[in-house]
């Protein structure tokens, strides 16, 4: 039921949700008119609107390994309240039917593993049964990054309000509470050839996951990059990175590391193809999308 395999791992997309997130001026701050056009020159259709809006795509991976059956990021979720994102409250998709179409019922996943803990990464975390959020895949341990959850734990406790307070209460606070969290190092190996690595900026405790089986190496991006743009344009943050200056950082690290080593590249918010590999081009990147 795999669409791709990166060695002897089967690798399977569940789209939640497609969506013209912002103007890519206001999302991208240091865009500039030049860039732009130069952007709509080179992306391909399906990633900005005719006005200039990034479309964004909610997606998870499910990462079959022959032992385990891994779900990566899961999305926004049915039933949420979000009052700093009014089009993401109250929906109600069809999110279980794609997992189920994937081969996958929420009893068969054993780990669910969150690259941050933002609302759009983890509201699939939970559903609502009788007026309680209770886990989604019952028989799954979530692994979480230690410091990206005592990061947003404390934040809570400060009672702030911020786009992420009702994600964390609603979708992350119910698995620490149904004991199902495995909170653990930024740089924890899951299982052989499956390992997390610190890559902060977008959040403070952002994580990618590394893949590696046979000759063929994966990486699972998270939000370290949105969008395609990125890749022509290493050193644009968004307006959603807690530290711009941080995730510039770490992103042109993580490309270069990347660029022309044949790594599958899954990305979390890529519309269309959103698994490639990562080539040098002139002084700049380009994504060469394969699934």
């Amino acid at each position: 039921m795999s669409d791709m395999n990166i060695g002897a791992f089967g690798i399977t997309r569940v789209v939640e949700m497609e969506y013209p997130m912002a103007p890519a001026q206001s999302f991208f701050p240091e865009l500039t008119d030049d860039m732009l056009a130069e952007v709509r020159r080179i992306v391909p259709p399906g990633h900005l609107t005719d006005d200039d809006k990034v479309i964004l795509s909610f997606h998870s991976y499910i990462l079959r390994t022959g032992r385990y059956n891994i779900l990566i990021d899961t999305c926004c979720g049915d039933d949420k309240q979000r009052p700093h994102r009014p089009a993401f409250t109250n929906m109600s998709g069809n999110y279980l039917q794609t997992l189920a179409a994937a081969g996958m019922q929420p009893e068969d996943i054993d780990f669910v593993m969150c690259t941050h803990l933002h609302w759009d990464h983890v509201g699939w975390n939970t559903r609502l049964i009788n007026g309680e959020w209770v886990p989604t895949f019952p028989n799954a341990k979530y692994i979480m990054a230690k410091g990206e959850y005592d990061h947003w734990n404390e934040m809570y406790a400060t009672g702030k309000d911020h786009a992420h307070r009702n994600g964390f209460e609603d979708s992350v606070l119910p698995i620490i509470r149904a004991e199902k969290a495995v909170l653990v190092a930024d740089d924890h190996e899951v299982d052989t050839g499956i390992w997390l690595e610190p890559c902060h900026g977008h959040s403070p405790g952002h994580v990618v996951i590394n893949l590696e089986s046979g000759d063929d190496r994966g990486l699972l991006t998270g939000d370290i990059i949105h969008h395609r743009l990125q890749f022509r344009y290493p050193d644009l943050s968004t307006s959603a990175d807690t530290d711009m200056e941080l995730a510039r950082t770490n992103r042109k690290a993580l490309i270069e590391k990347h660029a022309g080593a044949g790594t599958f590249v899954c990305a979390a918010h890529f519309h269309g193809q959103s698994v490639g590999r990562i080539e040098p081009e002139a002084d700049h990147f380009r994504f060469d999308g394969v699934y």
